[in-house]
């Protein structure tokens, strides 16, 4: 499928999200409790409180705020914000002078992510309309990227490591939670689009995912796997697009194949 369908779909699928219509998301297929959900990966009771509820959509494989220690003062940009979930978060972490960017390819994300600041008086984040291949930001002009869940969706990943490279000033940091692959998946479900819209076939090999961010420049690049608590035996089908993971063999699980990463590395 070609990168403007891909994109196509999966802005879509997550405006529906978004507007809190039936959609399929990463995650978003099984999961009961949003709450509950992000404390299973690694978010504490503490730092839920200060995220308005209406930002958590339960889109999220980690918790990239607290890899990247903010520090006070910084400026953080955040690649696929959605409705601003770890923006609050790290607007929390970096004080009244810092500042916190969200940027999503999504109108509808962004617009739940401006009326969520808005309503819960948080002065020091601004949501803006791009897409991570081509990030609205300047050069040098950013001391931490954080990004959760989102990477693997994009057609082109090399250009999104290219183009953080390009915004992180020298000496700023990287922390990003992803979904990678430790095997190839079977190729029906690698077709299958409500599966990458669901963050699965879109994802790379972890090796592959780690030689893309040493390409684009950034040094000191660690990978970490994480155990995958995103998809159950649940996350099979959809009622009316039919199954997911059809593809997989009698016996196999998802987590055969998809695991978690953290990522981390500097300019």
């Amino acid at each position: 499928m070609n990168r403007d369908k891909t994109i196509k779909i999966v802005r879509d699928a997550y405006g529906k999200i978004a507007k809190g219509q039936k959609g399929c998301g990463c995650g978003t297929c099984c999961i009961p409790d949003a709450k509950e959900y992000a404390k299973s990966i690694g978010y504490s009771e503490e730092e839920l409180k200060v995220i308005p509820d209406d930002a958590n959509l339960a889109l999220s494989c980690g918790n990239p705020t607290a890899l990247a220690r903010l520090k006070k003062g910084e400026t953080v940009l955040d690649l696929g914000a959605g409705a601003g979930f770890d923006c609050f978060l790290a607007a929390s972490k970096v004080g009244s002078k810092g500042k916190v960017i969200g940027v999503d390819m999504t109108p509808e994300m962004i617009e739940k992510a401006r009326e969520n600041a808005k309503r819960n008086v948080v002065k020091n984040v601004e949501f803006r309309l791009g897409e991570i291949e081509n990030l609205p930001a300047a050069d040098n002009s950013v001391d931490v990227v954080i990004s959760n869940c989102v990477i693997n969706l994009s057609a082109d990943k090399k250009r999104v490591f290219q183009e953080i490279y390009r915004v992180l000033k020298p000496g700023g940091r990287i922390s990003i939670s992803d979904i990678a692959l430790l095997k190839k998946l079977p190729k029906k479900i690698r077709e299958n689009m409500l599966a990458y819209v669901g963050c699965i076939s879109g994802a790379i090999l972890v090796d592959e995912y780690k030689k893309i961010v040493e390409a684009s420049g950034l040094k000191n690049v660690k990978i970490a796997v994480k155990g995958l608590s995103l998809y159950t035996d649940s996350y099979t089908e959809d009622p009316g697009e039919g199954k997911i993971l059809g593809g997989l063999k009698k016996g196999e699980s998802i987590q055969d194949y998809v695991v978690s990463v953290c990522a981390e590395g500097n300019k």
